[in-house]
C-alpha cells in the first residue's frame, strides 16, 4: 500500500469518528433536559405594587394591587368572580353590601364600615381607587364572601379558591421539574420535590411529549412529565363558609291578587263593590304610588279606609309603585346611594303608616345600563322589609334574553314574591295582530321562570283583558295594525254584535273570531272561561305560588269559578 493511499484511508478513518462525535453529540444535546431556570419574576412579570391573581387553577387577567402591606382585588374582578352583592356607586364613591338584614356602606379612603348605621372600625383602608379603577380589600371581601386565599412573594401572588368541588390532582413521584413548556428543553420554572402535590390544569387536554399542565399548591402553573407523577384522583376541595340565610314570607296557601288600578283618590271608594264580585282573593294591588323624580320621591293615593275595607274582607293589600313617569330618569334615581335610599325610605314608611301587608314593585322602564342599580335596590329594599315583616313582590316581563339584566334569580333569592307577568305577548304597540297570551306563551313562560326562582316565590301573572286588533292596507298593499284592550265581556259583545261566533283555536287556547266592517279587518282572541282555565291548569302543574290578574274589573264574574278550583 502506497503512502497516499494510506494517508487517505487515515484521513476517512478520522472524518468518520468526527461524524460519529458530532452524530453523538447531536443525539445527547437532543435528549438531554435543559437546566436553565427561568425566574419566576421574569415568568410572572409584575410591577412593586402589583399582585398576581390566580383564580383556583388559572390565572386571571387582572392583577390585584398591594399597598401598605395590605393585598387589594378590582372591584370588577370581586363583582364577576367572587361576590356579585358588592356594589359600587361611583357618583357617591360609596361601597356596600347587603345581607338579608343589613346594608353595609363604607366610603372610598376609609377604614371605616357601618351596618345599620353601627359603626365598626377594620386596621385597613378598605377601598382604594387609582383613576376609575376601583380596589376591595381582600379581607374584607372575604368577610362576606364564600372563599378563602394564601399570599406568596416572590413574585407576589394570591392563590384564590372559590369553586368548590371535585378537582384532578396527583403528587411527584420523584424529584423532577416543572418547566415553562412541554418540552424538557424548556426552561425550569421550579424543582418538584418527591410527594409535592399538584393539580391538573384542563385535566382534559393532551399535551406532546408526554408532559401535563399543572399547577403547584402556591399557585405556579407550568409542565410536568407524566412518568415522574403518580396516578391522577380526584380530591374534594371543601367550604367552611356559613352563607347568611335569607328568609321569606310565605303565604299559607295559594297567593290569589288582583291588581287594582286607582288613579285618582275617588276610586278608593269602589273596592268592595269590585271585591264582591272575586271569589278566593288574597291580597289586592292598588296602584296607589309612582315614583316622582329623580331625587327619591313618591306621588301618592294610599288610603286608610280602603285598607281597612280590604282587612275586613280579609284580603291584604300590597301596594304597587310604578315608575311610569316620563319626567323619572331610573339610571339617574337609582345610581346614586343617597337616593335610592330616599326612595325606599319613602316607601317604608308608606306602608308603616297605612298598614300595608305588602310592597309590588313595577319598574318596567329600566334598561340594561341601569340594571346593575335596580337590582341593588331590591336589595337594600328586600333589608327593609324583612326588618318590618312587610311582602316585598317584583313584577317582571316573561324571562328573555335582551332581558335578562333584571337578573330574576337575585330576586329570587332576596325577594319574598318574583311576578311574571305572563301577557302582552302581543301589545299595543305590535307590528302584527296575535293573541295578548297565548298557552304557549304562558307555557314558556313558566318553564323559563322556574329554571331561575324556586316554584315557592313565583307567581304568574295573567290578564283579564284582550284586544280587538284593526288591519287596514293601503293601496299598496302595505298592512298597518292598531288595537284597542278591551274587558272580557266588551271583547265578546264586539264579536256578538258583529255576528261572529267564536271557534276554538287549539295553538293558541282561545276562542278566535274575525269579521270585515267599512273595508278594516278586526280580530279578537278571546279571554273568558276555557282560555283562563287552559293556563290554571299549566299554573297548577307547575306547582307555583299562585297568580296575579291585570286588572281587577276586566273579569266577567263567572271565572271566578274557574280561578277557584285550582287557586283556594
Amino acid at each position: 500500500m502506497n503512502k497516499r493511499k494510506k494517508q487517505a484511508m487515515i484521513g476517512t478513518a478520522i472524518a468518520l469518528v468526527i461524524i460519529v462525535i458530532v452524530a453523538a453529540a447531536v443525539i445527547i444535546k437532543k435528549f438531554t433536559p435543559s437546566d436553565q431556570v427561568m425566574e419566576l419574576t421574569e415568568y410572572y412579570k409584575l410591577d412593586a405594587d402589583e399582585v398576581l391573581v390566580i383564580m383556583q387553577e388559572e390565572i386571571y387577567e387582572k392583577k390585584g394591587l398591594l399597598e401598605d402591606g395590605v393585598i387589594y382585588l378590582e372591584y370588577e374582578t370581586v363583582n364577576e368572580m367572587l361576590n356579585k352583592r358588592f356594589y359600587w356607586d361611583a357618583n357617591e364613591n360609596i361601597l356596600s353590601y347587603t345581607t338579608p338584614t343589613e346594608v353595609i356602606k363604607t366610603e372610598v379612603g376609609s377604614s371605616v364600615y357601618y351596618d345599620n348605621n353601627k359603626k365598626n372600625e377594620t386596621d385597613y383602608t378598605i377601598v382604594k381607587t387609582k383613576g376609575e379603577i376601583v380596589y376591595i380589600a381582600i379581607d374584607y371581601v372575604k368577610r362576606y364572601s364564600d372563599m378563602r386565599y394564601e399570599y406568596y412573594e416572590t413574585p407576589n401572588r394570591i392563590v384564590i379558591q372559590y369553586d368548590w368541588g371535585d378537582y384532578l390532582v396527583t403528587t411527584v413521584k420523584k424529584p423532577t421539574q416543572l418547566r415553562y413548556e412541554p418540552s424538557i428543553k424548556s426552561d425550569i420554572l421550579v424543582e418538584l420535590e418527591q410527594n409535592q402535590a399538584l393539580t391538573y390544569v384542563d385535566p382534559n387536554e393532551v399535551s406532546e411529549g408526554g408532559f401535563s399542565k399543572v399547577m403547584t399548591e402556591d399557585g405556579i402553573v407550568g409542565y410536568v412529565k407524566n412518568k415522574y407523577v403518580n396516578g391522577s384522583n380526584y380530591d374534594a376541595v371543601e367550604s367552611d363558609y356559613e352563607a347568611p340565610e335569607y328568609t321569606h314570607i310565605e303565604k299559607d296557601g295559594a297567593v290569589n291578587l288582583v291588581w287594582h288600578q286607582v288613579t285618582n283618590l275617588d276610586a278608593n271608594d269602589n273596592l268592595l263593590n269590585l271585591l264582591e264580585e272575586t271569589q278566593g282573593i288574597t291580597a289586592v294591588s292598588p296602584t296607589w304610588f309612582k315614583v316622582a323624580d329623580n331625587e327619591g320621591n313618591i306621588t301618592s293615593l294610599a288610603d286608610e279606609t280602603y285598607v281597612e275595607r280590604a282587612h275586613s274582607y280579609g284580603v291584604e293589600v300590597w301596594a304597587l309603585i310604578d315608575d311610569f313617569s316620563s319626567d323619572v330618569d331610573m339610571l339617574e334615581l337609582l345610581s346614586y346611594t343617597s337616593r335610592r335610599g330616599k326612595l325606599i325610605n319613602e316607601m317604608i314608611a308608606e306602608a308603616i303608616k297605612y298598614n300595608l301587608d305588602g310592597l309590588n314593585i313595577d319598574f318596567e322602564n329600566i334598561t340594561a345600563e341601569a340594571g346593575i342599580h335596580y337590582i341593588e335596590f331590591i336589595r337594600e329594599l328586600s333589608v327593609k322589609c324583612r326588618n318590618n315583616d312587610i311582602v316585598l313582590s317584583i313584577d317582571n316581563y316573561v324571562p328573555t334574553s335582551y332581558t335578562a339584566y333584571y337578573d330574576r334569580e337575585e330576586q329570587g333569592v332576596v325577594a319574598d314574591y318574583v311576578i311574571i307577568m305572563a301577557y302582552d305577548e302581543h301589545h299595543g304597540g305590535s307590528e302584527v295582530s296575535g293573541s295578548v297570551s297565548s298557552i304557549g306563551f304562558v307555557g314558556n313562560a313558566i318553564e323559563n321562570i322556574l329554571e331561575m326562582v324556586p316554584e315557592e316565590r313565583v307567581i304568574i301573572g295573567i290578564p283579564f283583558y284582550t284586544r280587538q286588533w284593526k288591519e287596514t292596507t293601503d293601496d299598496n298593499g302595505n298592512v298597518s295594525v292598531t288595537s284597542e284592550a278591551y274587558s272580557m265581556s266588551r271583547a265578546e259583545a264586539l264579536l256578538q254584535d258583529n255576528g261572529i261566533e267564536p271557534e276554538w283555536n287549539d295553538e293558541t287556547g282561545q276562542y278566535y273570531g274575525e269579521y270585515e266592517k267599512d273595508g278594516a279587518t278586526y280580530k279578537i282572541w278571546l279571554e273568558e272561561e276555557d282560555s283562563i282555565e287552559a293556563k290554571m291548569k299549566l299554573i297548577s302543574q307547575a306547582g307555583t305560588a299562585g297568580i296575579a290578574c291585570w286588572k281587577l274589573g276586566l273579569e266577567k264574574e263567572s271565572v271566578w269559578n274557574v280561578i277557584i278550583k285550582y287557586v283556594n
